[in-house]
């Protein structure tokens, strides 16, 4: 059965929204895996959720961007926006965007988008390396969340509850996450780390 239409923007709003909102929204590759449970797998199907969502995925992203752009005075205050304002410098930053983009749950490229943001990073470059990445995300952990879950849990998520409560659980987790790693004080925390003696053998 070929997905509708109306579930093809269901899977773009969700992906859109659960992006687009700093550190917290549902894992809509979890609710993308429901939409194929409930259709059937098909390689079509397959491929045409992981577009859906990595478009809506990606295009959230410019929501930050341009809110950090317009925030950048109040978030150079923050140090760890000032710790990774430096590395938007380095060769490897691209990479960094790649890696926090694919990265499931932790909401790192939240950060890299408001940053790159608050300093007028070059948007194409960041835009296509983050939709290439959401490919590789959707790729992946749809493909394995449809195998696993449809092995072990045909009709729930985790602990016997429904994907739909699971995905809000795992998005109040992914909430609290963000909201200490912009309290923590990472910049002196990596120099406790490298200042601290090594263990003897």
């Amino acid at each position: 059965m070929a997905l509708s239409l109306l579930s093809i923007l269901f899977l773009f709003v969700i992906a859109f929204i659960s992006n687009a909102t700093p550190f917290f929204g549902a894992s809509y590759t979890l609710l993308a895996t429901t939409v194929l449970f409930a259709y059937g797998f098909t390689i079509n199907a397959f491929v045409l959720v992981v577009l859906v969502t990595a478009i809506g995925a990606s295009l959230a992203k410019l929501v930050l961007y341009y809110g950090g752009k317009s925030a950048k005075g109040q978030l150079r205050k923050n140090r760890n926006v000032n710790l990774l304002e430096r590395w938007l410098r380095h060769r490897s930053f691209l990479a960094v965007v790649f890696v926090t983009a694919v990265i499931p749950g932790l909401p790192l490229d939240d950060y890299v988008y408001i940053v790159a943001g608050a300093n007028s990073a070059k948007l194409v470059r960041l835009f296509t390396v983050t939709f290439l990445a959401k490919l590789v995300k959707g790729f992946i952990e749809i493909g394995l969340e449809y195998a696993s879950f449809g092995q072990i849990f045909p009709e729930t998520g985790l602990f016997g509850l429904s994907r739909l409560v699971t995905s809000i659980l795992l998005s109040v987790v992914f909430l609290l996450f963000g909201i200490v790693f912009f309290k923590l004080d990472m910049e002196k925390l990596f120099s406790r780390l490298k200042h601290q003696p090594a263990e003897p053998i």
